[in-house]
């Protein structure tokens, strides 16, 4: 089971006479990055919150909002005026002291905290009783939306693997002709600076099995072949939290196949190269994106 590090949930929730509406969602982030956009007179509960979204949505740029609305409205919010003359008398003088225009003002004042207070400081533990069970389901729909995208997701890496495997078998027969070209080329290049009759074919052939390990791609392909087990594998595990492991294993893999490609010495083998690295580019694409 794959989770994918994009997800959506969103709730809204009856409590007496007031709406509690929940969003979710979270985006692409190497940490656990949480921002809450919550009523004020929640911010002592906050710390929870953190708490809770770190156990159960685990990593990504996550965001929550979480809004309350009163049927009585009205009531629930309110102007304190003696802060508001305070900032008022305050800022008129500065402005005359200054010779700066007044501007707009009132609507400066405004904005300043505590200006606008709302009428309860604290919040009501039946109330909250009720936020955190209305962001238990925002969670499940979130995990929900994480579950979908993260299937996708890995039936399409399942097949990238698998190209990468077909792709790695087709090397051989390129590797046969690699080998008698690279000996006829050899053989020709001593013909023209020694000369045929001079031309010592033990030296010619210590020369030839030189040549041919260094550009041997053995190991490279039986290291490739398991890497691409190893990451089915780990795909097929129910464990959720596998993103950063799969990250490694296809490092591993782009390693395997640049130094294949620094070895190739054919343009067929440099193809099929070529296409092996194009379905780990969009392999990587997707890991970006798991938890």
């Amino acid at each position: 089971m794959l989770l994918s590090m994009t997800g959506y949930g969103r709730v809204t929730h009856t409590y007496r006479d007031k709406t509690i509406s929940i969003e979710l969602r979270s985006l692409n982030s190497k940490y656990t990055d949480i921002r809450a956009r919550i009523p004020q007179n929640y911010k002592e509960k906050e710390p929870e919150l953190r708490r809770i979204l770190t156990d159960k949505v685990h990593r990504g740029k996550i965001e929550l909002v979480i809004d309350v609305q009163s049927a009585q409205g009205d009531d629930e919010y309110g102007l304190n005026p003696a802060l508001f003359r305070k900032y008022h008398r305050e800022l008129k003088s500065l402005s005359e002291e200054l010779g700066i225009e007044d501007g707009d003002m009132l609507q400066a004042i405004l904005r300043i905290p505590n200006v606008i207070t709302t009428a309860a400081d604290t919040i009501d533990e039946e109330e909250w009783k009720a936020v955190l069970q209305a962001l238990d389901i925002t969670i499940d729909k979130f995990a929900q939306y994480r579950n979908s995208e993260g299937k996708a997701m890995e039936e399409d890496m399942i097949t990238r693997v698998d190209n990468i495997s077909n792709l790695l078998q087709q090397l051989d027969p390129h590797e046969e002709e690699r080998i008698d070209r690279l000996r006829q080329r050899v053989y020709k290049n001593l013909e023209e600076y020694v000369g045929k009759n001079k031309v010592d074919e033990n030296r010619f052939e210590q020369e030839i099995l030189y040549y041919l390990e260094k550009i041997d791609i053995t190991e490279e392909k039986v290291r490739l072949g398991q890497h691409c087990k190893y990451y089915k594998e780990e795909l097929a595990k129910s464990t959720p939290l596998k993103g950063r492991k799969l990250s490694f294993i296809s490092q591993e893999m782009g390693r395997e196949i640049n130094t294949m490609g620094a070895k190739a010495n054919s343009s067929n083998i440099q193809r099929l190269v070529v296409g092996m690295k194009d379905e780990l580019e969009k392999i990587k694409e997707q890991v970006a994106n798991s938890v």
